[in-house]
């Protein structure tokens, strides 16, 4: 068996949202990677997790943690403003880092971080986790081998639910476009990254980016909180193979019906759903018709699957499998993973996405 690879998580706060429902139980099964070492801003909580999670080591400051010896690779999964200045002392230190996405809060922050891994010569890993679903990457296969012959049309809705208007303090920041963490960076950004990765790159898109819900109450206090960050996002555009692309995804108040890829081409219809994200929750399921007008389930093959049949389901798997990707890339130094590269390109897409919507035209890319 490989060895695993010794890991250290910045951001392993027992009650944050996202880690403790993903990366932990995704870890803790891990074969690949061993929680050697964790990370907040306290240590008191440090501690808390260092239990909790069976590491061996608890730091509170993440430039000590980064030049332990004890470690060998870095996760990053905080709020997304302070990515930029966690990843880069990780890649100063000389570890692989693997980031939650989006990489920074900008592009000039990704653009750098992604350099600095280049010079460094460290494996980079991005969590852009739709790329090791099992669904899609047999979409992908299908497709590149003409499956559908040339597909004409990609058509892809996703609308999540976004909750009452008033949210807890703690989830306010979101609600500031600078900040980097929105339903056009997140949710889009997962939705448009699980196209480019069956079907290629934009070759131009059309944008239009509007704020149905202006401003939210802040629950504790009922202050109003002005929304600058966009909750509806509409994209036409031409990728680069030539098929055309629609993609609505929203933030909507209640019963958001989740992820839905449909793809039409000369010789067949695929439709790919999930009723959450592309990137997390079940699995996706995959319906084709060939040569015909019924839809009907198609078996996704094992050999799209890196991990063992306990390991367990929901938001853990497509992490757990970026995980396998990560160690594989470290111990063999070919990364099949998306690297912070495939972070910049995404991020370069959001801008044009971006300048679209504020110019009111077509964007090249």
């Amino acid at each position: 068996m490989p060895r695993k690879i010794r890991f250290g998580l910045v951001g392993a706060n027992v009650s944050s949202n996202w880690a403790p429902v993903s990366h932990f139980p995704a870890l803790m099964a891990s074969a690949d990677v061993e929680l050697t070492a964790v990370c907040t801003t306290r240590a008191q909580s440090a501690e808390e997790a260092r239990i909790a999670y069976g590491a061996k080591l608890a730091f509170d400051d993440y430039r000590e943690m980064v030049r332990s010896p004890e470690i060998e690779a870095v996760g990053v999964v905080i709020r997304v403003p302070q990515h930029y200045e966690v990843t880069k002392a990780a890649i100063a230190a000389g570890k692989h880092v693997f980031t939650e996405w989006p990489l920074g809060r900008n592009t000039a922050e990704a653009v750098e971080l992604a350099g600095l891994a280049r010079d460094a010569g460290v494996q980079s890993v991005v969590g852009l986790q739709a790329r090791l679903s099992p669904t899609l990457m047999y979409v992908k296969e299908l497709l590149d081998s003409g499956y559908l012959g040339d597909v004409l049309t990609y058509n892809i809705s996703g609308f999540r639910s976004g909750g009452p208007r008033s949210r807890p303090a703690g989830g306010m920041w979101q609600a500031d476009v600078d900040n980097g963490v929105n339903p056009l960076t997140v949710h889009f950004g997962h939705v448009v990254d699980a196209l480019r990765f069956v079907a290629g790159e934009f070759e131009s898109v059309r944008g239009t980016l509007s704020i149905g819900i202006p401003e939210l109450f802040e629950a504790e206090t009922q202050r109003r909180v002005a929304v600058t960050a966009p909750d509806n996002v509409m994209v036409s555009g031409r990728l680069v193979g030539g098929a055309n692309a629609s993609i609505q995804v929203a933030a909507v108040p209640w019963a958001g019906p989740g992820f839905r890829m449909q793809i039409f081409g000369h010789d067949g219809t695929m439709v790919v759903t999930n009723s959450v994200s592309p990137q997390r929750g079940e699995a996706s399921l995959l319906r084709a018709a060939r040569l015909g007008n019924e839809l009907a389930d198609v078996e996704i093959p094992d050999r799209f699957t890196y991990l063992p049949p306990e390991f367990p389901a929901g938001d853990p798997f497509n992490v757990g499998q970026l995980y396998h990707q990560f160690a594989d890339a470290i111990r063999t130094g070919e990364n099949h993973a998306p690297t912070f590269d495939t972070a910049v390109s995404l991020h370069l897409l959001l801008d044009a996405v971006r300048a679209s919507s504020e110019s009111g035209r077509e964007v090249s890319l």
